[in-house]
């Protein structure tokens, strides 16, 4: 079981901070920041590209939904004051993280299943072919015979 926690922004350090900072922004922060670097000292620019493509940060806005999902997390396990709700909402996440979990397990043993179906299935097309190739030489055998 996985739970968020919050790490204030003065404990993070600076390029955590500033890479928050840019995700905030979104795409157009990175971009500008990149081009900035370009131009101050052409490494820096090149370093924040090639990290802006390791970290998909070019791709499909996900620097704005990764920012979102880090805010939703922090704001599901802040308690709201009210001791029943917060025992609930404990409660239903510990139980959505199992239910989680339980089906991740799921969808690995359908997935070792499969590949195990595959392999047996691969395994026995082999042993036919291998069988026929030895009735086949044990024929010719025979005619030369």
């Amino acid at each position: 079981m996985t739970h968020a926690v919050h790490v204030p922004a003065h404990s993070q350090g600076w390029f955590a901070r500033a890479e928050a900072w840019l995700d905030d922004k979104g795409k157009g922060a990175w971009i500008a920041a990149m081009v900035l670097g370009f131009i101050a000292f052409w490494p820096v620019g090149l370093a924040l590209l090639f990290y802006m493509i390791w970290s998909k940060r070019l791709g499909s806005g996900r620097c704005g939904k990764r920012h979102a999902h880090r805010h939703a997390r922090f704001h599901a396990s802040r308690p709201s004051g009210n001791t029943a709700f917060d025992a609930y909402k404990e409660e239903t996440l510990r139980r959505l993280e199992e239910e989680q979990h339980n089906f991740e397990a799921f969808l690995e043993r359908l997935r070792d299943a499969k590949d195990k179906a595959e392999f047996d299935q691969f395994m026995d097309e082999r042993a036919e072919a291998a069988d026929s190739d030895e009735t086949l030489n044990e024929g010719q055998t025979a005619e030369k015979a």
